[in-house]
């Protein structure tokens, strides 16, 4: 059945099972791979995508859920929010391996737009659902922090 939706600022219609979850939509699909897979589950955070501004979980997300919707991937995501995370991301040498680093970017994004000006607690519940198995938290936390100096 087809569903259609806004992906990356272009309007998409995707004849895929309604119940296909978006990360694979996006992934197979649309072949853009920027988003990850990583558990399935919605618990380690590579999947995070924009829905509608606010960053979800595409792998728990069925793709009937987003008719309708603006979808933003790594892919897409830009303006100053997203120029100064990348930016500190680079700055700040935030990626080792960078299986994670487009959810955490996708969080972080969204965490900025929502408060411009977060506290450690904020950074670190806005991004604890995201898992880095390199541990650069610190970094990223470190990051998040010049990024939001820099807006």
């Amino acid at each position: 059945m087809p569903t259609s939706f806004t992906l990356n600022g272009q309007p998409v219609t995707l004849d895929v099972d309604p119940e296909m979850p978006l990360l694979w939509a996006i992934r197979e699909k649309a072949e853009l791979t920027g988003t990850k897979y990583g558990c399935g589950i919605a618990q380690c955070g590579a999947c995070t995508v924009h829905i509608d501004g606010e960053a979800a979980r595409a792998c728990v997300t069925p793709v009937s859920a987003v008719a309708g919707a603006k979808i933003t991937t790594i892919e897409g995501i830009s303006g100053k929010t997203a120029e100064a995370v990348q930016a500190s991301w680079q700055k700040l040498n935030v990626v080792q391996c960078g299986y994670c680093q487009s959810g955490q970017i996708m969080s972080a994004v969204a965490l900025l737009t929502d408060k411009p000006k977060p506290n450690n607690d904020d950074i670190d519940a806005a991004m604890s659902g995201n898992i880095c198995r390199c541990a650069t938290y610190h970094r990223i936390r470190e990051a998040i922090h010049d990024a939001a100096t820099a807006l």
